[in-house]
């Protein structure tokens, strides 16, 4: 099982936008999911917008 990390700059990752209620920031993050976070199961288009990506295909 991977450790729950966070891989770079924690600052424009899912999880922190979720916390600050921005949805519709994170709705243009996540229109085409290329990752998924090992961490908390969000997907999003671009691995720098998670903690702990991992390819989707």
């Amino acid at each position: 099982m991977s450790e729950k990390s966070c891989k770079g700059d924690h600052t424009g990752h899912l999880c922190v936008l979720a916390s600050k209620e921005l949805f519709d920031q994170i709705k243009e993050l996540t229109r085409d999911p290329q990752y998924i976070c090992f961490n908390c199961g969000r997907v999003a288009d671009c691995e720098h917008n998670l903690c702990n990506p991992m390819p989707l295909n």
